[in-house]
């Protein structure tokens, strides 16, 4: 088993520029010579000429001048002006019969990424540009379906369409560059990657994505990092070989161009559940509810938390604090599936002492809602509302605030009566980024308790056991999510649309604690989102789970229970990739 030491958390925090207009456009500039490439490109595509018709008006005409120089004429929904004939640089890959081409329009901040199938004479054309609605540097796409021209012969009836045949799926890639990276399909509007190369493979993040059939051993995939640097991945790829062939374009933490194609070798890391019904292929996104398609053109939807839940300032987080703090009030609908409230620890007095720099905590428990606690060697005892629970035989949870601290403090505890252990995660409002962001840190330890001989070394420990699980949990009617746990450090939670097909995803660091065979403490933070400090036991015996949430806003300081029923969504084969860097 890995012994795993925590990072210091980088989640979501690479600081992007925002990058104006102008300065998008000057650095384009350095497209001119189109798409750069690893691989020797294809020349399939040399002394062709080639009409591309699409369904909702866009029409594309090709003349291929070698394997690097293109001439285009526009037309329909594209068009900018219906003027001259463009020439442009281009790069082009093959995987069998499918052709893949793009370049960019030159003096202006758009561009095509398409994809060919020359034995079904289908293309897949995705429009691309920057400087779209939300930030200038995240690439844009819309989507046109369509069919090759061939003068003479009939227009074919299929087309390449949006599809949840790949949901689920996950992927070890490997590209030509050196550039390795985990890819997860959770989702219909969502993925999941981990950058094993460029960041590390510390971290998981998430990416609004689209889905294309081509047949069912090829498909096209791309996402966005929307909310990070904009960059946009597309790649078509072919399940039965494990091949791909992509593009890359956007721009990096330093602001650089990234623009180029690539070829790969996959491997399969196993496959998730999912959940639509079984005649449902997916071919259409079902929103429901308040979530209307987005209407303009390549617009998606994507999860962009800080515009809901805008960063406060210490001075706001004081006034939300005084104005409301609430301890266990009313539940929420995270608590529909809550388990049944303990009074095991009702007229207890015990200490628990933690390791390395942490406390030790006195405790006297009066009442099954209330407790009182005071640092060893203080003489005031604090008067708190807490709950507790019994995730399994001997081990109690329990949380409360903690009352007169600077930062509003609370305790998430998991006490092992059995074996005198216990491990404690302490969240704390305030992180150098957002006032009413939650942090933590986890501290392990020994429980001290009249008739109980408490260990010396023996103490629960971080693991790496849940990695490349997946669950999905049941809080109350209408509100399941799905936990990929997807490295040591981090992880991501799907929330299900209304045909329960996988729909909008966000990730955040997260810590997991071994507390016996089957069961275990998990502590997530909602970093860049709404500053939430998530704390859980989850007993994948029971496949139930016991917790509190800690947040802070603009209505106030809360400090609620959680509770959700989970069933098994698959495995991934992704331990092996973070085995030997951590020890």
């Amino acid at each position: 088993m890995l012994k795993i030491q925590y990072p210091k958390e980088q989640m979501h925090r690479i600081r992007y520029t925002k990058l104006s207009e102008q300065q998008i456009a000057t650095k384009l500039d350095a497209a001119r010579a189109g798409p750069t490439c690893v691989s020797p490109y294809s020349d399939a595509l040399a002394g062709q000429a080639l009409k591309i018709v699409c369904d909702d008006g866009l029409v594309l005409e090709y003349d291929f001048d070698g394997r690097n120089r293109l001439s285009l004429s526009q037309s329909g929904a594209a068009s900018q002006s219906g003027a001259a004939r463009t020439h442009a640089a281009y790069g082009a890959l093959t995987l069998g019969r499918i052709v893949l081409f793009s370049h960019l329009l030159p003096g202006t901040q758009n561009g095509y990424h398409v994809v060919v199938d020359r034995d079904r004479h289908l293309a897949t054309v995705f429009e691309v540009w920057f400087s779209g609605y939300t930030d200038n540097r995240e690439v844009q796409r819309e989507i046109h379906y369509g069919y090759i021209d061939a003068t003479g012969d009939a227009a074919p009836k299929a087309r390449h369409a949006l599809t949840n045949r790949l949901e689920g799926n996950g992927f070890h890639w490997t590209q030509d560059t050196g550039i390795e990276t985990l890819e997860i399909y959770p989702s219909v509007l969502y993925s999941t990657f981990v950058e094993l190369t460029r960041l590390g493979g510390e971290l998981c993040f998430c990416g609004p994505s689209d889905y294309v059939r081509l047949d069912d051993d090829l498909y096209v995939y791309s996402r966005v990092e929307a909310e990070f640097s904009g960059t946009m991945t597309l790649y078509a790829l072919a399940l039965n070989e494990g091949r791909q062939i992509g593009v890359r374009l956007g721009f990096n933490a330093t602001d650089a161009l990234e623009y180029y194609m690539f070829a790969g070798n996959g491997e399969a890391v196993g496959q998730l559940a999912f959940f639509e019904p079984f005649d449902d292929d997916g071919s259409k996104i079902v929103m429901g509810g308040n979530r209307a398609a987005p209407a303009r053109k390549g617009e998606r939807p994507v999860y962009r938390p800080l515009l809901t839940n805008p960063a406060m300032t210490h001075e706001q987080v004081e006034a939300a604090v005084a104005r409301k703090t609430v301890a266990f009030g009313a539940p929420s609908g995270m608590a529909g599936n809550v388990l049944p409230e303990s009074s095991f620890l009702v007229g207890k007095r015990f200490t628990l002492r933690y390791d390395d720099g942490g406390p030790a905590l006195q405790y006297v428990v009066d009442a099954p809602t209330q407790l009182r606690w005071r640092r060893e060697g203080q003489g005031a005892w604090h008067t708190e509302t807490y709950r507790a629970w019994e995730p399994a035989p001997g081990v109690i949870f329990f949380g409360h605030l903690l009352s007169g601290t600077a930062r509003h403090d609370c305790v998430a505890v998991a006490v092992d009566f059995d074996n005198g252990l216990t491990t404690c995660v302490h969240g704390m409002l305030g992180t150098p980024y957002m006032a009413n962001e939650a942090s933590r840190k986890t501290w392990f330890g020994i429980m001290q308790l009249e008739g109980l001989t408490p260990p010396q070394y023996l103490r629960h420990r971080f693991t790496d056991e849940l990695v490349g699980r997946t669950l999905t949990w049941h809080y109350s009617p209408g509100l399941t999510s799905m936990h990929v746990y997807t490295t040591p450090y981090s992880y991501s939670w799907i929330i299900f649309l209304p045909n329960d097909a996988g729909g909008l995803e966000w990730s955040g660091p997260a810590q997991y604690v071994k507390l016996r065979d089957d069961l275990y403490l998990f502590n997530w933070l909602e970093e860049a989102c709404n500053g939430t400090l998530g704390v859980l036991v989850i007993n994948t015996r029971t496949m139930h789970d016991c917790g509190i949430d800690y947040h802070c806003g603009e209505d106030g300081l809360r400090l609620g229970a959680v509770g959700a029923k989970a069933r098994n969504a698959g495995q991934l084969d992704l331990q092996r990739f973070y085995g030997p860097k951590w020890i």
